[in-house]
């Protein structure tokens, strides 16, 4: 009797169950799918009504004599923002090895290229209110609508960065404690992906 009372303590004591690690996706994996997941759908309804109101307006678009969309800052913002997957990546197989080092020097180097990401965009928008506003007309809308609520989520994930960064650095992150540098990941590639499509449908789709 005494022994089987021991292996229970030992399967169900405070040790046992804060280090086994759950069968299956966890709720916190699900919940940042089903966030990720209605996020995008939003996008694909700006995205979609950009399309229609292009082809709704006219062969003529940008309208009222817009200039298409330069591309040189657009491609620099793309070759900062979508690489900062790459550290996003190796900072989360380091921490599952229990390397906070490649954690904490992954986070800083996506933090890093995110804020470059903003800050050029900022320069854009300075360039972009000298000729067009959001009230101009249906293009300036949806050029920054799009674009702003991109920036508003690399903003979020940013934080999640520098909240995830903080924690490794008072030992709150471990081997087995990665999930929220994986769902933080999760979110991140998203940004990076909406961006891409957004390159796409905002600076190429007026030149072709």
């Amino acid at each position: 009797m005494t022994g089987r009372r021991g292996v229970v303590a030992a399967a169900t004591g405070a040790e046992a169950l804060s280090t086994e690690l759950p069968v299956g996706r966890s709720s916190g994996w699900w919940g940042m799918a089903m966030f990720v997941a209605t996020e995008a759908t939003l996008f694909a309804c700006l995205l979609g009504s950009y399309f229609y109101l292009r082809f709704q307006y006219g062969p003529q678009w940008p309208p009222n004599g817009i200039g298409a969309p330069e591309l040189v800052k657009p491609l620099v913002m793309t070759a900062v923002l979508l690489p900062s997957s790459l550290p996003m990546i190796w900072a989360e197989r380091g921490i599952r090895r229990g390397q906070l080092w490649r954690l904490r020097s992954g986070l800083a180097a996506t933090m890093v290229l995110g804020l470059t990401f903003l800050a050029l965009q900022a320069t854009e928008y300075a360039e972009k209110l000298r000729h067009f506003t959001m009230t101009t007309d249906v293009y300036g809308s949806l050029f920054y609508l799009i674009t702003g609520f991109h920036g508003l989520h690399v903003l979020v994930g940013l934080t999640m960065i520098g909240w995830l960064l903080a924690t490794s650095q008072g030992g709150g992150l471990g081997a087995h404690h990665h999930e929220r540098v994986r769902n933080g990941a999760i979110y991140w590639h998203f940004v990076d992906a909406v961006w891409a499509a957004i390159l796409f449908t905002i600076y190429l789709s007026p030149r072709l």
